[in-house]
């Protein structure tokens, strides 16, 4: 049986072609055959002639665009991307039956012609001029080759036309091209690329694909009938698509059967044995899932995409970027932790399941302090554009990145006071007056000095005379508004900004006397960055989701980088993390976070509710992780509020900090950290904080709706909608549309 080489030196008569004159001879006689009446010929085969000249000799031959493979911190995968479905494979890792079928139905004298066959030239022009037009082609598999490169390489939809359109141009460019890569590779090497960029339908681009597409098998392990139907496919790939037309697909593939034994390649017995396979019994079609719609973190799936897309670091433009991921083949590695990213998702859905009625969603990011590393991000959503339940927006992040403009903080937003107060030197010991109400007349805009008007705020914890440790563990308003009145309402702001925290409109904080009461909308993820700044003793390191990334050569690429440096000094840093740890393993009665307490570890956390049940949040980290967990409605918090709502069948007439978001964020450290070492808090500060006497609540020691005077600031602020929310989430009530920033003076959000 005749054999293909699949290596080896170039043919002497090919180098022989290409010295005979047969660029002259390949004008001429593809303008008969394009153009089969005589009229005007010579001015055709004269321009043709010329128009070969001119091009250049040698094809360009990119990488072709290949599967990407998204990988959890485990190397487990996490979505498989790609702009073509390739995968690109060695000759020698393609079976000989699919080698020799392709040669048989597609280019018979593949092994001697120079890339262009003058003897099939020959015939398409007798049966063209015969037929009146062009009925047949003569395109060699070399031909084919460059015709594919070409459209793989077309930018417009100009180029594309040049490409595909049945043009004398078009044709004079795949001959020119065609005997310059006969004369650059050798046949198996022009074999083993046609066979790799190829078409074969059903969205699978070269033939390890397409074995894995319609048989689930390596094209390595190919039969002759299984080669045959996939050589027959290329002509029409989708007439032939045995998937859609099998009947229309078996007829074609004995063609190519009989064309193989006629050229020696099989024998007539293995043809017979192969005509007489059901198509049916031969197909095993296996779909290849493409993007993040059907990974098990598809939020987190679609925010490292959006990095790549709007980072620099992969590439000067938007259209770089683009062709960055299109040309794929790469091996991106990823910073979750598929462990954590469970826990996260479990944590979430067993209180506030995805398809709940109420409508309330979730949201919860993971980052890791020192590194900045991403190792958990989920909602209690699945992803799509319809259906309760559904959305394309992730929560956890800003605008910008696919998220919402974000939610009110709440009392989470107190940490930057504290760090803005301790660096200014206020001592955590010294008792203030955190009476409820409170009026407070001296607040100043910090850029023009201007005094703001009278500012009554109430609380919602407990009131009195307190020290820093006792009002953070209650989350007093009254004693952080009196502290951010001394030290003014820009340096808090500028800390939170050093830390990674923005609108997540992509704006700037605004710099307001309720700053301190978190009345700025921003994202889970920026808060967890922050938090986890404080855990690494003052040093931000943005937030990343990308640790590797290796090329289909295995080349390492430039990454985002956390760029970790300090933002706040380490004394500062760490007296705020004692403090915080006051509000979770301390010992004041009646603290806010004392439900999550952890299992044998030391962690320091914050509660956030903000006004009217808006949105609710908890904020807080161990030594080794940090994590923001945000709870609320998308389709707007102060029209749809965590007041009087059942959510899972259980109903809350208030929705606090630590009666949900704290919880969560409980259920989710224990879960990731599980297995991990316990470390302590290495606190280096001289500052020793007494926790004192408490004094007699005033308001109730644990959360409870606070009051704000309705004339001192402007109520209208209010978190984002999610246009992708389910009408049907709340009976009767449509999707809002996306809610305006926050106005210059937001609502002043209660304790939390």
């Amino acid at each position: 049986m005749a054999r293909l080489p699949v290596s080896g030196r170039r043919p002497a008569l090919r180098v022989v072609a290409g010295l005979v004159g047969l660029a002259v001879v390949a004008g001429v006689v593809v303008s008969l055959m394009l153009f089969p009446f005589v009229g005007g010929l010579g001015v055709i085969t004269r321009d043709s002639i010329q128009g070969f000249q001119e091009l250049p000799a040698a094809l360009s031959t990119p990488p072709l665009p290949q599967r990407t493979e998204i990988l959890a911190s485990d190397g487990s995968p996490i979505a498989t991307l790609y702009y073509q479905n390739r995968a690109e494979v060695p000759l020698m890792s393609i079976s000989p039956n699919m080698r020799q079928a392709i040669v048989a139905i597609e280019d018979s004298r593949f092994l001697e012609h120079g890339g262009v066959d003058l003897r099939g030239v020959l015939r398409s022009v007798t049966a063209n001029a015969n037929a009146g037009g062009v009925q047949q082609g003569s395109s060699t598999l070399t031909m084919q080759y460059v015709k594919n490169v070409l459209v793989n390489q077309a930018s417009t939809s100009e180029e594309l036309v040049a490409a595909r359109g049945k043009s004398i141009t078009r044709k004079i460019r795949e001959i020119r091209f065609a005997m310059a890569l006969e004369q650059q590779y050798t046949k198996a090497d022009i074999l083993e690329r046609y066979l790799n960029i190829a078409y074969f339908g059903a969205g699978a681009y070269g033939v390890e694909a397409a074995a894995h597409r319609y048989f689930s098998k390596a094209a390595a392990d190919l039969t002759i009938p299984e080669a045959a139907t996939l050589a027959g496919i290329v002509q029409s790939p989708t007439l032939y698509d045995p998937l859609r037309n099998p009947d229309k697909s078996t007829v074609r593939r004995d063609v190519v059967i009989k064309r193989m034994q006629q050229m020696g390649f099989i024998t007539q017995p293995q043809a017979d044995q192969a005509t007489q396979t059901q198509m049916a019994s031969m197909l095993r079609p296996t779909t290849a899932q493409n993007g993040c719609t059907s990974s098990y973190a598809p939020f987190f799936c679609d925010y490292v995409l959006r990095v790549i897309r709007t980072d620099p670091v992969f590439g000067d433009t938007s259209e770089a970027r683009e062709a960055f991921l299109r040309r794929g083949g790469y091996r991106i590695q990823t910073t979750l932790d598929p462990i954590a990213q469970q826990a996260a998702f479990n944590a979430i859905t067993s209180r506030i399941p995805v398809d709940d009625p109420s409508g309330r969603a979730g949201a919860v990011s993971m980052v890791q302090p020192g590194t900045g590393q991403i190792i958990a991000m989920t909602q209690n959503r699945q992803w799509g554009t319809a259906g309760q339940g559904n959305t394309t927006y992730n929560y956890n992040v800003n605008a910008s990145m696919g998220g919402t403009i974000g939610m009110q903080a709440g009392s989470t937003f107190k940490m930057f006071t504290l760090a803005a107060a301790i660096e200014q030197g206020i001592d955590p010991n010294e008792y203030i007056d955190a009476s409820n109400p409170k009026t407070f007349v001296n607040f100043t805009n910090c850029e023009t000095g201007a005094v703001y008007p009278p500012i009554t705020v109430h609380n919602s914890t407990t009131s009195g005379i307190l020290n820093m440790a006792q009002a953070t563990a209650y989350s007093t308003n009254t004693y952080f508004m009196s502290i951010e009145e001394r030290i003014g309402v820009c340096r808090p702001a500028d800390i939170a900004e050093s830390m990674g925290v923005m609108l997540a409109n992509g704006n700037p904080l605004i710099r307001v006397p309720s700053f301190t009461l978190g009345t700025m909308e921003v994202s889970p993820l920026s808060m967890a960055g922050a938090y986890a700044t404080v855990a690494n003793h003052g040093i931000y390191c943005k937030p990343i989701a990308i640790a590797a990334i290796i090329d289909r050569d295995g080349k390492r690429l430039p990454v985002p980088s956390a760029n970790c440096h300090e933002v706040i000094d380490r004394t500062t840093a760490d007296t705020v993390t004692k403090l915080l740890n006051g509000v979770i393993n301390g010992d004041i009665p009646g603290r806010t976070g004392a439900p999550m307490a952890l299992r044998g570890r030391q962690a320091a956390g914050k509660t956030g509710t903000t006004n009217d049940h808006a949105a609710v949040w908890f904020c807080g980290f161990t030594p080794q992780l940090a994590a923001a967990v945000w709870v609320g409605d998308p389709r707007g918090g102060f029209k749809f509020p965590m007041q009087n709502v059942t959510i899972n069948g259980i109903r809350y007439g208030q929705v606090f900090g630590s009666t949900m978001p704290g919880p969560i964020w409980h259920d989710s450290m224990e879960a990731a950290l599980a297995g991990k070492d316990v470390l302590p808090f290495d606190l280096q500060t001289p500052i020793v904080i007494s926790t004192g006497v408490a004094p007699s609540p005033s308001a109730g020691a644990l959360e409870s709706p606070g009051a704000v005077d309705p004339g001192a600031i402007d109520p209208s602020s209010s978190a984002s909608a999610d246009p992708n929310a389910s009408p049907s989430a709340v009976p009767g009530t449509p999707p809002a549309t996306p809610l305006p920033p926050a106005p210059l003076a937001p609502t002043p959000a209660p304790a939390r």
